[in-house]
């Protein structure tokens, strides 16, 4: 998936969320003292508005517009700060609660929240953040690419009224301020020797350039003034055209013209042609960090590279196993350029890409209640990737939509070089991104009002990515996977994920370079050169976040076996996964106290 869920991910941290809370706080009365439950919600409750107030997009992807007009001031020193006092603050006040008389939920809430908060006030050691903010811009995860979509009429923010219309101009002046203050952070860098690789800024350049030629009017920007709801005066219709228009010309594109300037004409030539953070100051410590915060586990880059491999040897025999019952004669390599290859794996139009999409997400909607006791309220719409991203996109990504379901969530397809798709990975693509994945695991999070809000709307890219991937594996109980190149795309999307932790790892902390990882990349499975290029890139923009997924999925999938081995008949799958779902992303540490605790009470019962 390329974006994370996370909002916070879209902009230059890669520190887990800020930590939120309830909408309301607990109702007592006004002479009892609180209980121990009483003080943790509060300080919940307390903590999230206040990074509401700090977060100000965080806040409108949620649906909550009393920051709408705001964009916020990432980057600068004052937000660092800011968060780094705020985490240092929460977790003071939670060793003043008494976790032992806490309800047993409420425990699952006090141990996540200490070891985000925990992870985060470290994430802010001088070094790291040097080692982050100073190189504020990638072609991955950059505002550069998140606010397109957001300001599109067609993302997170709404597009309903003419106040929604004017703050959408409101919260774009703060990120004209941030693009300014970016250049700023590189110039810092340039000093220090903290720089991106040439490679990211060079696609950095090229999404510029892409935004740049649309112009004014056929600009990302402008969508929203091409089509007004009902009810919106004429006279605001035209004021708003006008708005826009002027805004985008004398004001956005110059800006991003300056960025592009600056990246291209200075940036460029003082970048790194090492790719690895291995390779850059404060970069070693940096990546040992962001393995921790990315697999919430303890696992060092060497461990982690190490279970890649084994299960690259493992999945491999498994794809033999397809190819010799479809009565294919070679190779695993052999097979891999047939399936790359040959007509009847390529998709004919977008359209017939996005009618393939229709199809499954209909067939799973008549299935998947054998595997769940709960299904989201949310809807799930299927799109096609915006054209001025396709290019450096993943080939499939989720973006969710709003707890009360006015927007819903949006499997995003990639039809980019079409005749680098293939037919054979759409099941899984869909299972992993839409249902029962992403959509599912967000959606019902959010939907569960009993939850504290970082529960519902934080989480940690281990259980998010992790629940995602082994949602894949259950397309085998719901009845997918029939035809064996379908099966065969599961594990070629699984190996992709186990050569994750490998190139991951090899790239910033064993000193491996882009066509090193890209060549692993096709020589283990059958991807294309351009998907292949496409995810080394993204570990290089993004380094971290890749190992993520195998690591999660492996937990889930040794807790569901610990679960049937001890539980025997007693053993429910949709009890299961009720309970890894329903509290939110957890931590791996606490998954696992939670489904023990829950096998043991099943025992009793």
């Amino acid at each position: 998936m390329k974006k994370t869920i996370l909002l916070l991910a879209a902009s230059a941290f890669a520190f887990p969320a800020a930590a939120a809370a309830p909408a309301h706080r607990p109702a007592r009365t006004a002479t009892a003292p609180m209980t121990e439950g009483q003080k943790l919600a509060k300080l919940f409750h307390d903590s999230d508005e206040a990074g509401l107030r700090r977060n100000p997009i965080q806040a409108l992807f949620r649906g909550d517009l009393r920051y709408a007009g705001q964009f916020g001031d990432y980057i600068t020193d004052r937000y660092l700060a800011g968060e780094k006092a705020a985490a240092a603050a929460d977790l003071a006040a939670l060793a003043r609660i008494d976790r032992a008389r806490l309800s047993p939920d409420d425990r699952i809430s006090y141990d996540v929240f200490r070891w985000q908060t925990g992870l985060t006030l470290r994430g802010f050691a001088p070094a790291l953040v040097k080692a982050n903010v100073e190189r504020p811009i990638d072609h991955f995860g950059g505002f550069q690419v998140f606010v397109p979509d957001l300001s599109s009429g067609e993302g997170a923010a709404p597009f309903k009224t003419v106040a929604d219309y004017e703050n959408n101009l409101k919260r774009l002046d703060g990120y004209i301020l941030y693009l300014d203050r970016a250049v700023g952070r590189m110039r810092e860098g340039m000093a220090d020797g903290i720089v991106q690789p040439k490679l990211v800024m060079r696609n950095v350049v090229g999404q510029l350039d892409a935004l740049l030629a649309e112009g004014v009017e056929a600009s990302t920007f402008y969508k929203p003034v091409t089509k007004f709801p009902a009810g919106i005066p004429a006279a605001d219709q035209a004021r708003l055209k006008a708005q826009y228009a002027a805004f985008i010309r004398d004001r956005l594109n110059p800006a991003h013209a300056r960025l592009r300037d600056f990246v291209r004409d200075v940036y460029l030539p003082k970048c790194r042609d090492s790719v690895g953070l291995g390779q850059m100051p404060g970069g070693p410590a940096l990546y040992r960090y962001l393995v921790e915060s990315n697999t919430t586990t303890t696992m060092t880059p060497g461990q982690i590279h190490q279970l890649g491999l084994s299960e690259v040897d493992r999945i491999h025999g498994e794809m033999e196993k397809v190819k010799n019952a479809v009565g294919f004669h070679g190779d695993l390599h052999q097979f891999a350029d047939f399936l790359r290859s040959d007509p009847r794996f390529k998709p004919a139009t977008p359209a017939a890409m996005r009618d393939a999409f229709l199809d499954i997400d209909r067939r799973v909607g008549l299935v998947v209640g054998r595997d769940f006791s709960t299904i989201p309220r949310s809807r799930l719409e299927i799109r096609p990737d915006p054209p001025y991203r396709e290019k450096t996109s993943a080939g499939g990504e989720y973006q969710q939509g709003t707890p009360d379901g006015s927007r819903p969530g949006i499997f995003y397809y990639n039809s980019y070089d079409l005749p680098s798709r293939y037919t054979w990975g759409y099941e899984t693509l869909f299972l992993h991104e839409g249902r029962p994945g992403h959509h599912f695991q967000i959606s019902l999070a959010q939907e569960n009002e009993k939850l504290p809000a970082f529960q519902r709307f934080g989480g940690n890219t281990a259980y998010v990515e992790g629940w995602a991937l082994y949602s894949e594996s259950l397309g085998y109980e719901l009845g997918f996977y029939t035809d064996p190149y379908q099966n065969y795309g599961h594990l070629n999307d699984e190996i992709l994920r186990a050569m994750r932790l490998v190139v991951d790892t090899g790239i910033h902390s064993m000193g491996w370079g882009r066509d090193q990882a890209i060549k692993y990349m096709l020589d283990n499975s059958a991807m294309s050169p351009t998907d292949a290029t496409a995810e080394v890139e993204r570990y290089i923009a993004i380094p971290g976040q890749a190992l993520a997924y195998k690591v999660g999925q492996l937990t889930i999938r040794r807790l569901r076996t610990q679960a049937e081995r001890e539980l025997g008949p007693k053993f429910d799958v949709r009890d299961f996964h009720a309970q890894v779902l329903m509290s939110g992303a957890l931590p791996m540490s606490v998954l696992e106290q939670k489904i023990a605790a829950w096998i043991a009470a099943k025992k009793r019962g």
